[in-house]
C-alpha cells in the first residue's frame, strides 16, 4: 500500500508533529473530500506500507524527527520556484529551501527526490528569457542532488482565476520554447524532464508518462510493483490513491494553487487541527462511519532484473 500526503496539503510544511504523532499510533484517519461523514482508516506500520510519498514546498519540519521513518520507503517531490513573495506569499527563503532540499537528498538519495518546478506561468516579470535562466540556476545548484525534475504549465482552474483573475495560459509557441531549453538545460546537469498530463510535449524530449508512475517508483527503489487496476485521475498514470490530508489546509497561499479556495477558509480550518488527532483537521463525529482499508501490498514478487 502507499500513502500519500501530498495532493491536498503540505503536510511536512505544516503539519510534521501530527504526522510524526499518527506514524507512533501506527494508524492515522482521513474524511473524504466527497463525504464528510465517510473516513478511512489506513494502518501506517512499515510492515504493511510499501511507500511513503510526500510532495511539499517546505521540508525541513519533518528532519527533527526523521529517524522514525527509517523502516519505509520514501519519495519525496519538493517544489522550488523562483517567483516572489506576491505569487507564492508565505514560501520560506527559496536559498533555505534549496539548502532543505540538498540536505534531503543527503538523507534519503538522490534517486528518492524529485524537483518540482511548477506550475510554469508567464507576465511581465516571468518571461520565458527569465524561466530559462532561474531553471538553469537551479539545476546547476541542485546538480547531484536529483536527477528527476517535474515541470507543468499552468492550468486554469476555478479557484486559480479567482485568487489570480489576471493569469493567462501559456501559449503553446511559449510552451515549445520553454520546454525545448529545459530538456536541454536538464541534460547537462545528468536530470531527466517530466510532466503529467501534458502529452503535447512529448515531442519536445519531455517524459509525459507520469511524474510518480509505476515506472519511476520501480526505477526508483528497484523493485517491481503490481499494477493498479484503476488510477486516481483520469489520464494520468501516476500512483495518487490513499491520500491523508485535507483541501483547504495548506498554508502557504499560493495565488496558483488548485487545493484552497481562499485562505479565510484555510484558517479556519487550520484552527480545528489537533496534533493528536487521528484526522488531520478536528475530530471524529458520532455520525461519521469509519471505513477500514485494507493494506493490500503493492510490491511483485517477480524478480526484477534490469
Amino acid at each position: 500500500m502507499i500513502i500519500n500526503t501530498g495532493n491536498r496539503t503540505d503536510i511536512p510544511a505544516f503539519y510534521a508533529s501530527w504526522f510524526y504523532h499518527r506514524i507512533e499510533a501506527g494508524y492515522v484517519l482521513s474524511r473524504s473530500p466527497y463525504d464528510p461523514h465517510k473516513i478511512y482508516r489506513y494502518d501506517l506500520h512499515p510492515e504493511v506500507v510499501d511507500l511513503l510519498c510526500f510532495c511539499t514546498k517546505n521540508p525541513r519540519p519533518m528532519f527533527q524527527q526523521f529517524e522514525k521513518l527509517s523502516s519505509y520507503r520514501m519519495y519525496w517531490m519538493v517544489t522550488l520556484t523562483p517567483y516572489g513573495k506576491e505569487i507564492e506569499p508565505n514560501i520560506q527563503n527559496k536559498r533555505w529551501v534549496l539548502q532543505s532540499m540538498r540536505e534531503l537528498s543527503d538523507r534519503i538519495g538522490s534517486e528518492h527526490m524529485a524537483w518540482r518546478y511548477d506550475p510554469i506561468l508567464l507576465n511581465e516579470t516571468y518571461t520565458v528569457e527569465f524561466h530559462i535562466r532561474a531553471f538553469a540556476q537551479l539545476c546547476k545548484a541542485l546538480s547531484g542532488y536529483t536527477h528527476h525534475v517535474i515541470i507543468s504549465f499552468i492550468d486554469l482552474y476555478a479557484k486559480t482565476k479567482r485568487n489570480f483573475p489576471n493569469i493567462q495560459e501559456v501559449s503553446l509557441d511559449d510552451q515549445k520554447r520553454i520546454s525545448q531549453a529545459f530538456v536541454s538545460i536538464a541534460s547537462s546537469y545528468d536530470m531527466k524532464v517530466y510532466a503529467c498530463m501534458e502529452k503535447g510535449l512529448s515531442k519536445y524530449g519531455i517524459d509525459t508518462s507520469g511524474c510518480m508512475s509505476q515506472a519511476v517508483l520501480e526505477d526508483a527503489f528497484h523493485i517491481r510493483l503490481k499494477p493498479p487496476t484503476t488510477y486516481a485521475r483520469k489520464g494520468c498514470r501516476c500512483l495518487l490513491q490513499n491520500d491523508i490530508g485535507a483541501y483547504n489546509t495548506c498554508g502557504h497561499g499560493c495565488l496558483y494553487c488548485y487545493a484552497n479556495e481562499n485562505q479565510t477558509l484555510v484558517k479556519q480550518n487550520q484552527a480545528f487541527h489537533d496534533p493528536y488527532s487521528p484526522l488531520l483537521i478536528g475530530h471524529v463525529q458520532p455520525n461519521d462511519t469509519i471505513i477500514e482499508v485494507e493494506p493490500h501490498s503493492i510490491i511483485s514478487n517477480q524478480l526484477r532484473l534490469f
